[in-house]
């Protein structure tokens, strides 16, 4: 299993990602605002994963995740829908181009995935990988 060195922290709206270790034990004692990874959000009623999350596990995902080509990219980073045949449910999927390279996440409503990529200052950036 990919997590089972990991431990998942919950806060109101978020959860962290940590490495488990012996130490653990005693860090639980200090009084921690933020640690580790923000994996996951409360988005209204649901759960989204993070960016850099995706950026970072996402090449294991084994499922929901759409290969892109520059052009798509393009369109979905100018605010547009690509329309694409996907057998899943609605919902989140992985966003990867080229040689397997995750860039975030898409969400996939009705046969149309709409960007969920980060700001214009980032997406231009990533426009220069793909």
């Amino acid at each position: 299993m990919r997590f089972a060195g990991y431990l998942l922290f919950e806060t109101k709206k978020n959860w962290f990602l940590i490495k488990s270790t012996y130490l653990i034990g005693s860090a639980s004692q200090l009084k921690v605002s933020k640690v580790g990874l923000r994996a996951f959000q409360r988005v209204g009623s649901f759960i989204k994963p993070t960016t850099r999350f995706i950026q970072t596990f996402g090449r294991f995902a084994t499922r929901a995740k759409l290969q892109i080509d520059r052009a798509q990219l393009q369109a979905l980073l100018g605010g547009e829908k690509i329309h694409v045949d996907l057998p899943l449910d609605n919902g989140y999927v992985i966003l990867v181009i080229g040689d397997n390279s995750v860039l975030g996440l898409g969400l996939y409503l009705n046969g149309k995935v709409c960007s969920q990529l980060p700001r214009k200052e980032i997406r231009s950036a990533m426009l220069n990988i793909a």
